[in-house]
């Protein structure tokens, strides 16, 4: 785990908008994206895009935890209430894989453990092991 865990640090995305990888776990990843106002969209809530980037993060440690490389092919987000302030916190869940594909679900919720978001992710294992 601690190779996905270097290998995660590298991006420079997640690394900009404030996320963090929390653990990471054979099939599940926990993140969090503490909010600034730059995360605000004009209507004064989080931009959905910055949710989705947390989501999308937490399953990108979450598909590639088995130490090869796994790339989305397919993903889904359903908003189900506005962020605002605080934190958001993503967890990632494994539903299935098999040698070439994997399934998952993310979790986006509030500091309230409110339900922000519902993110389905489907991931390509390609042959290529993960590089630190």
């Amino acid at each position: 785990m601690d190779t996905v865990k270097r290998f995660f640090k590298k991006d420079k995305f997640a690394e900009r908008t404030n996320i963090e990888l929390l653990s990471v776990s054979p099939g599940q990843a926990r993140a969090k994206m503490t909010l600034h106002p730059h995360h605000l969209n004009g209507y004064g809530t989080v931009q959905g895009g910055a949710i989705f980037t947390l989501a999308d993060f937490a399953f990108a440690a979450a598909s590639n935890s088995h130490g090869n490389v796994a790339v989305a092919i397919n993903v889904s987000i359903t908003f189900m209430k506005a962020g605002t302030t605080g934190t958001l916190w993503a967890e990632a869940k494994e539903v299935s894989k098999n040698i070439k594909l994997g399934s998952y679900t993310v979790e986006v919720k509030d500091d309230q453990g409110e339900l922000v978001a519902v993110f389905q992710g489907l991931a390509y294992r390609k042959s290529e092991t993960i590089q630190a």
